[in-house]
């Protein structure tokens, strides 16, 4: 029953009143030695020729495993059900680890879509670009969206993603009228049909994000995507970049189709779904809504929000323990260092970690509940906000928040090195491009 309990990280959370942090940016960046900021390009090439290698290892391992069946695996298991379980496991195989290469794939498009694999820009932007369109991404519409979430993270305002729902937006009633009926019309749901629910989220919420912009910003009307290149996520000078980004996917849609149905089915479909799992539900899926959605965790109207505060209200979590350090390149397990240091190369994330955790003290977040737990919980609890106050959490089902703030804790945004109104500004000493 372990797998089901919370991390002993988010019981003491729970045990306290929330206090914004007090650190100041400066004090965080001063922490992290200069050279785990600088690039390895290196480092970098052997990390994407290795997921590559992987992706074509695995590849043929796929196309081996029909000859094994029909010759008896050597003769050794001649038998028709035990040959039958044996080819279906090393099916379950390649599709489990091709989806964590992907994964991979997509978490070394992202870091160069963030300028964190090279020094020049243009070669940032082609790995970024190809690894993504394999992938079915379009490169440079969500390397647009992605950059404006670092830049307002858990605002309510100004963040391009995970913004949470608003009460009006479930047609409760006031706070100080709603009853627990009211709240079980909404929000009351069976276990089995709850999994349904999340299945489907994982598995399409990537695309549904992509197309009707869920969970978006508040500030676009309905019918806002990234494939418009005149759409108002974009700038004027970023839309001939969006229809490059529609043109490569057709491209590959294409070359799916060449290949063939036993292809796209057996060798790339199934991957693909499970990358989308790992990658995005946030587009809505595992680990990016994890390092947003999370009971204990704060979002901040702009009257109280800063960008260390939106930095910081972040979770870093072991995701599929070693497998997640090792595929998904620390994108999960070093979350919050990203989030301060942005174009700082993935493979010093534990660095940094080690070095802003003894400066972040309480303000540092990290869960160790087991991940499948950890999703559920957020997906059962963070369900909607108020639409008062300037430091807000999500509530559950029956309308209560597992945190409050504490509240000789509220006060004037502190003088952190960032400015609100400067939207280039991410890191102290580093332009983002």
């Amino acid at each position: 029953m372990l797998y089901f309990t919370n991390g002993p990280e988010y019981n003491a959370r729970l045990k306290k009143p929330f206090a914004p942090p007090t650190v100041t940016l400066k004090d965080v960046h001063n922490a992290v030695p200069k050279d785990l900021l600088k690039r390895n390009p290196l480092k970098a090439t052997a990390y994407v020729l290795r997921d590559i290698t992987f992706t074509l290892l695995l590849f043929k391992f796929a196309a081996s495993i029909t000859p094994w069946e029909q010759g008896n695996f050597g003769g050794y298991i001649p038998s028709g059900w035990l040959r039958s379980l044996v080819t279906s496991v090393l099916w379950l195989a390649y599709w489990w680890f091709q989806g964590l290469v992907w994964a991979g794939l997509f978490c070394l498009g992202h870091d160069a879509g963030h300028g964190s694999l090279y020094e020049n820009k243009t070669l940032n932007n082609l790995i970024g670009f190809t690894l993504h369109t394999w992938l079915l991404i379009p490169y440079y519409s969500w390397r647009s969206t992605h950059h404006a979430h670092h830049k307002a993270t858990s605002s309510m305002e100004r963040d391009e993603n995970y913004v949470p729902y608003l009460r009006s937006d479930f047609n409760l009633p006031p706070q100080n009228q709603a009853t627990r009926l009211d709240y079980t019309e909404v929000f009351e749901e069976t276990p089995i049909y709850t999994l349904v629910r999340m299945f489907i989220m994982q598995g399409l919420g990537w695309w549904v994000y992509l197309m009707k912009n869920t969970m978006g910003s508040k500030m676009y009307p309905p019918g806002t995507n990234h494939f418009d290149p005149n759409s108002p996520l974009f700038k004027p000078d970023q839309r001939n970049s969006i229809i490059i980004s529609n043109v490569a996917l057709t491209f590959m849609s294409v070359l799916l189709f060449k290949a063939g149905s036993n292809f796209v089915l057996w060798y790339y479909l199934v991957p693909y779904l499970l990358t989308n799992h790992c990658l995005r539900v946030r587009r809505i899926v595992m680990f990016t809504f994890l390092h947003h959605s999370d009971p204990t965790i704060p979002h901040y109207r702009k009257s109280e929000w800063s960008f260390l505060r939106g930095a910081a209200a972040t979770v870093d979590r072991p995701l599929l323990g070693w497998m997640g350090r090792f595929f998904f390149h620390n994108i999960s397990h070093d979350h919050v260092a990203h989030h301060f240091f942005i174009q700082a190369p993935f493979y010093n994330g534990p660095e940094i970690t080690k070095a802003i955790k003894p400066v972040l003290k309480d303000a540092y977040n990290y869960d160790s509940t087991p991940t499948f737990y950890a999703l559920y919980r957020s997906f059962t609890q963070c369900l909607f906000v108020e639409e008062e106050g300037d430091i807000i959490f999500y509530k559950n089902k029956h309308g209560v928040a597992a945190r409050e703030v504490a509240k000789s804790a509220v006060a004037a945004i502190r003088n952190d090195g960032w400015d609100p109104t400067t939207q280039d500004q991410i890191e102290t000493n580093s332009k983002h491009d």
